[in-house]
């Protein structure tokens, strides 16, 4: 993720997004770059109207839920709706008249 917020942040500076720029904004964060990534994300994004990509983003009614609610974790739990065990009595009835 940190790729692609450098990205994002050299996009809002209006400067171009290369691999030297990439790898000078995560070196600046600390973080420890992979070339190969840097160099996947910058060849990715050549063809991408990144403005656009961000506004689209924003607008996406799915990510207001998450923001409103706290985490992801914990939106994510809150939507797991736990079944009751059944009567393992109950699941075997009616079999009996399988076997006459």
């Amino acid at each position: 993720m940190e790729y692609v917020y450098a990205a994002m942040l050299l996009h809002s500076a209006e400067k171009e997004i290369d691999e030297k720029a990439v790898t000078a904004v995560l070196t600046a964060a600390g973080v420890d770059v992979d070339g190969a990534r840097v160099k996947a994300l910058v060849s990715s994004l050549g063809s991408v109207d990144i403005g656009e990509a961000m506004a689209t983003a924003v607008a996406a009614p799915a990510a207001a839920p998450a923001a409103a609610g706290g985490s992801t974790a914990e939106a994510a739990s809150e939507a797991v709706v736990e079944e009751e065990p059944e009567d393992e009595g109950a699941a075997f009835e009616g079999l009996g008249s399988l076997f006459g």
